[in-house]
């Protein structure tokens, strides 16, 4: 996922996104955990993608604190 992708999401979409993504994370954890992970990159994509989610609300955050 590119970050141009998350910023033309929603507020809401981005909830969504992040919950989805938490929970993929979840399960590559626990398929590696028992051996039956066989793409061990996933690990590392599913937990940059989360922080470009997270990266993008906050930045969103700052800017609605910077208006008001």
């Amino acid at each position: 996922m590119k970050a141009s992708e998350v910023r033309d999401m929603t507020p809401d979409q981005l909830d969504d996104e992040l919950v989805k993504l938490k929970k993929t994370q979840f399960n590559l954890r626990f398929q590696g955990a028992s051996g039956q992970l066989e793409k061990i990159h996933q690990m590392r994509q599913v937990r940059r993608d989360i922080a470009r989610v997270k990266t993008i609300q906050r930045q969103r955050e700052a800017a609605q604190a910077n208006k008001g």
